[in-house]
């Protein structure tokens, strides 16, 4: 079996904004902070916890309490879900079909590594009508770093379906290239323009679009975990 292993954000669900915008009034509101650089690939860790660390340290001088990071995660959540009740998310054109296309394969397994905190990943698959909680998953609420995070989700996929023969990433971010190939595995990105150049320089092995031709994604796929 091949394992195939998604981000969330940009990658199933189209939220870059929203998280993004929410991300910063959160910081706003529970911290008092403003004026935050929101391009994500300058911070060390490109997760939710991470970013939200290095802020409140660069910001504070220390690093945030377990409580202060509890509430402000809480108060992200909250509003992440006052924005879905008034315009649903979206899933990427194409994630649904793939994801069934591969759920139905016998070669194939999915699993999810996002740096999103878990109940923000949970809500925004759902309002785009994914399930979250269908597939092995690690999340910023596991560890701060996106290397640990793709680490655990194999682990809770070989827990689940047995051990995989490979494994392939697949996600929109710089910070996912970097990661992957920090933990070994191939990456296949998601982007369009000056972004899919940007991943390709970072090692990605192939870069889509969207996820709308399964048949190319999947033969690709097929190419890709053959070679490592």
């Amino acid at each position: 079996m091949r394992l195939v292993i998604f981000d969330i954000d940009g990658t199933l669900t189209q939220t870059m904004k929203a998280d993004e915008e929410c991300f910063v009034r959160s910081l706003a509101a529970v911290c008092g902070l403003s004026d935050v650089d929101t391009d994500w690939s300058r911070y060390k860790h490109a997760t939710d916890s991470g970013i939200f660390r290095e802020i409140h340290q660069t910001r504070t001088g220390r690093l945030p309490s377990p409580s202060e990071t509890s509430r402000f995660r809480q108060h992200f959540v909250d509003v992440l879900a006052r924005v879905s009740t008034e315009a649903a998310f979206a899933a990427v054109t194409g994630a649904p079909l793939l994801l069934s296309r591969l759920a139905d394969s016998g070669e194939h397994r999915v699993a999810l590594a996002t740096g999103a905190w878990r109940d923000s990943a949970r809500l925004k698959m759902a309002s785009a009508g994914l399930c979250y909680d269908d597939y092995p998953a690690a999340s910023s609420d596991d560890s701060f770093d996106r290397e640990s995070i793709i680490r655990l989700s194999i682990r809770r996929a070989t827990e689940r379906y047995g051990e995989c023969s490979t494994a392939v990433y697949v996600g929109d971010g710089v910070w996912d290239a970097r990661a992957c190939r920090n933990v070994g595995i191939p990456f296949i990105g998601i982007a369009t323009d000056d972004n899919a150049s940007r991943l390709s320089d970072e090692g990605a092995v192939c870069v889509f679009p969207r996820l709308s031709d399964a048949d190319l994604f999947l033969s690709s796929l097929y190419e890709v975990t053959n070679l490592a």
